[in-house]
């Protein structure tokens, strides 16, 4: 059973509103389609990538640098190739 109940998930949803508006695009289209089938350790790794700023999350997205943490590397390629 996950650890992540709807309620969970809806307020993990909430703080992945972003004040950039490509961000927000990415994002959006990222919990569509993909939120729904990760598994806890996945979103405890969404979570974290989550907890960068603004700009250095858009770096991210766009291939300016890489995390060291194998799971935060893998959410990050997902929103890559979204």
């Amino acid at each position: 059973m996950s650890r992540y109940d709807r309620e969970a998930r809806s307020k993990i949803r909430w703080h992945s509103r972003r004040g950039l508006l490509e961000l927000d695009l990415i994002l959006t289209r990222f919990l569509e389609r993909e939120f729904d089938q990760l598994s806890d350790e996945q979103i405890d790794a969404y979570v974290r990538v989550l907890e960068h700023g603004e700009n250095d999350f858009l770096d991210l997205v766009n291939g300016k640098f890489d995390l060291e943490d194998p799971d935060c590397q893998a959410i990050v390629e997902r929103l890559r190739h979204g």
